[in-house]
C-alpha cells in the first residue's frame, strides 16, 4: 500500500479531517493557519475559509434529517456554520482560560454531541496536565446555548478521541505523556470510571533530533475501523499505526511527513485512509528531507472505517 498526495499545498498544522459522504468531499482544518479547508479528491481544487482564531476541530451537522453545514470548535467557543463561507453562529463557550488553553481534537458521537478536548499552551514553560474533555450537547439547551459539561481531565494535550463500533469503549490520548487510555461506556457512550492504559509508548530520548533513529513518535489524532481497530497518527514518528482492540500493533504505515496528525476513512467504500500532517515549527533539515510535510495524503486499505457522526441540535 502506497500513499499519494491529495493536497500538495502544505498547511501549517493540518488536522481534524473527515469524509462527507453526501458531498463526496474531504474536510479539515489548519490550526496554526486559522482556516477550514475542503476538497473533492482528484479535482485539484482546495477551498479555504479563514477563521477568526484557531479551529481545533470540525464535524458535519444535520438538522431535520438534512445536511446543515458544520459545527466548529474555535479557541474557546463552539460555533455553527450553516453555509460554507458564511456567518459563524456562536452556540456555546468552553469553560477554559483562553490565554493558556484552546480547543483541540474532537468528534461527534452517535447521539450527535460534540466532544472537544483541549490543549494547554502556556506563554512560557512546559505544558501541564490541566486540559480536559468536554461534551457539548445541542439537544440540551440553556439560556447560554448548548449544554457543556466537563467529562475527563488530567491531560496536557487531548488527542486520539474515538469510539469502538459498538460505542461501548472510548479512546482518548494525552500526546505529551505518550499514552492512549480507554474507558468502558454506558449505553449513551459516556465514559465510566477511571479508564485504563490502552497503549503506552516509549518517551522521546533525551537529546533526540528529528531524522535520528530511536524514537517512534507520540500519539496524535485517531480513527476506528469497522473491525474495531484503532488507527493512530504518530507525531514525530512518521507513521500511522493500526492497533487491535487488544492493544497489539497490527501494521505500521510510514508517512511522507515526520509529523502526521490525524487519520480518517473515506471514499465511496470507506476504504481510503486519509491523513493530515504538520509543517509549522519543523526544522529546515527535516523539511528538506520531507518537503511534503503539511500536505494531506491517502492510501487504499483493506478495511472500511466507521462513518463520521454529525452534530445534531434541537
Amino acid at each position: 500500500m502506497t500513499w499519494h498526495t491529495v493536497i500538495s499545498q502544505a498547511f501549517a498544522v493540518g488536522e481534524s479531517p473527515f469524509w462527507h459522504s453526501g458531498e463526496q468531499r474531504l474536510y479539515g482544518v489548519d490550526i496554526a493557519g486559522r482556516l477550514l479547508w475542503r476538497t473533492v479528491p482528484g479535482s485539484g481544487l482546495v477551498e479555504r475559509w479563514a477563521m477568526p482564531d484557531e479551529p481545533g476541530c470540525i464535524a458535519p451537522a444535520r438538522s431535520s434529517g438534512a445536511d446543515s453545514g458544520l459545527v466548529v470548535a474555535l479557541r474557546d467557543r463552539i460555533c455553527r456554520a450553516p453555509v460554507w463561507g458564511g456567518e459563524l453562529l456562536p452556540i456555546a463557550s468552553l469553560p477554559i482560560d483562553a490565554a493558556s488553553q484552546r480547543a483541540n481534537d474532537g468528534k461527534c458521537d452517535a447521539q450527535g454531541r460534540l466532544w472537544v478536548g483541549t490543549i494547554h499552551e502556556p506563554a512560557s514553560g512546559p505544558r501541564q496536565p490541566v486540559a480536559g474533555l468536554y461534551c457539548v450537547d445541542g439537544q440540551r439547551q440553556s439560556p447560554q446555548g448548548a449544554s457543556v459539561r466537563s467529562v475527563l481531565g488530567g491531560v496536557a494535550n487531548a488527542n486520539g478521541l474515538a469510539w469502538s463500533p459498538d460505542r461501548r469503549t472510548l479512546y482518548w490520548a494525552d500526546t505529551p505523556s505518550h499514552t492512549i487510555r480507554r474507558w468502558r461506556c454506558d449505553v449513551q457512550g459516556n465514559p465510566l470510571g477511571e479508564g485504563e492504559v490502552f497503549v503506552q509508548f516509549p518517551g522521546k530520548p533525551e537529546g533526540w533530533r528529528p531524522g535520528e533513529p530511536g524514537y517512534g513518535g507520540r500519539p496524535d489524532g485517531a480513527a476506528v475501523d469497522v473491525d474495531g481497530n484503532y488507527w493512530c497518527a504518530m507525531y514525530e514518528g512518521g507513521r500511522v499505526l493500526q492497533i487491535s482492540p487488544a492493544g497489539e500493533i497490527l501494521a505500521s504505515h510510514v508517512t511522507p511527513a515526520l509529523c502526521p496528525t490525524m487519520p480518517c476513512f473515506g471514499g465511496a467504500d470507506g476504504r481510503t485512509l486519509y491523513v493530515t500532517s504538520a509543517r509549522h515549527g519543523r526544522g529546515q533539515d527535516e523539511l528538506a528531507q520531507m518537503p511534503l510535510s503539511g500536505c494531506v495524503f491517502a492510501m487504499r486499505v483493506g478495511v472500511a472505517g466507521l462513518p463520521v457522526q454529525p452534530w445534531r441540535e434541537v
